[in-house]
C-alpha cells in the first residue's frame, strides 16, 4: 500500500469502492457521450460530403459559364461589368449546442439591391452566359454557406470526440483499474490482519485452557466471533 499511500482500513475500502462505482458510472455516460459524437459527426461529413459534390458540380458549370463570357466579351467589358457589388448582405451568427458542443450556424440577409451600383451592370450589354453565371452564383450562397457550417461544425465535433476518448481510456486503463488493485489491496491486507488475529486468539485461548494465562471476558467474545 506505500506505492499508493493508502491506509489498509475498512473506512478506505468503502471509500475507494465508492470511487470505483462513481468511476464506472462516469466511464459508462462517456461512452455514451461519445458514441452519439461519433454518430453526429458520421451525419455530419455524410451530408457535408453529399453537398460538396454538388456545389462543386454548380461551380464547374459557373466556371465554363464564364469562360464562354470571357471568349465573346473583352477583358475590359467584363472587369467593368463585375467592379461594382451588385447586392449586399450581412452575415448572422448563431450557435447552438450539440451534446455539449457549441456548433455555429450561418444565416445570411441580403440587402436590396443598390440602384447606383446595380446600373453599372446592365443586361443589355453583357452576354447572356455572364448574366447566367453570376445568377447561379447567388444561387449558391445558401449552399456554399451551409457547406461551410457543416465543415466547422465536423471540425469542433472531431476535437471533442478526441478530447472524449483520451477521457474514457483514461478511465477505462488507468483510474479504474487503479482503484480495483487500491481496493483488492486493502482487502487483502485486511484479510491478513483477520487471519494473524484469529492466529493469535487461538494461541491465546490455547494457553489459556493449559493454565498458563486466563482470558478476559472480552477476549472470549472476539476470540467466538472471529470463529464464527
Amino acid at each position: 500500500m506505500a506505492s499508493y499511500g493508502v491506509n489498509p482500513t475498512r473506512m478506505e475500502l468503502k471509500r475507494y469502492q465508492a470511487r470505483t462505482a462513481t468511476a464506472r458510472r462516469g466511464h459508462k455516460l462517456l461512452k455514451d457521450k461519445l458514441d452519439e459524437l461519433m454518430r453526429l459527426f458520421m451525419e455530419t461529413v455524410r451530408e457535408d460530403r453529399a453537398l460538396r459534390r454538388e456545389v462543386e458540380a454548380a461551380l464547374g458549370a459557373v466556371y465554363g459559364r464564364f469562360a464562354l463570357a470571357s471568349a465573346v466579351s473583352s477583358p475590359k467589358m467584363l472587369r467593368e461589368a463585375l467592379i461594382f457589388p451588385k447586392r449586399e448582405g450581412e452575415l448572422e451568427i448563431s450557435y447552438r449546442n450539440l451534446m455539449g458542443v457549441q456548433t455555429p450556424k450561418f444565416d445570411v440577409r441580403i440587402k436590396a439591391a443598390d440602384p447606383v451600383a446595380h446600373a453599372s451592370y446592365g443586361v443589355a450589354f453583357t452576354s447572356g452566359e455572364l448574366d447566367a453565371a453570376t445568377e447561379d452564383l447567388h444561387q449558391m450562397l445558401e449552399k456554399l454557406l451551409r457547406m461551410a457550417e457543416l465543415e466547422k461544425t465536423a471540425q469542433l465535433l472531431a476535437e471533442e470526440i478526441e478530447r472524449t476518448r483520451r477521457r474514457v481510456n483514461a478511465l477505462e486503463h488507468i483510474l479504474i483499474p487503479r482503484y480495483l488493485e487500491i481496493t483488492g489491496r486493502i482487502r487483502m491486507r485486511l484479510e491478513e490482519n483477520e487471519r494473524e488475529n484469529i492466529t493469535r486468539l487461538m494461541k491465546i485461548k490455547d494457553l489459556s485452557g493449559k493454565g498458563r494465562i486466563r482470558l478476559s471476558e472480552e477476549d472470549e467474545d472476539d476470540f467466538e466471533k472471529n470463529s464464527e
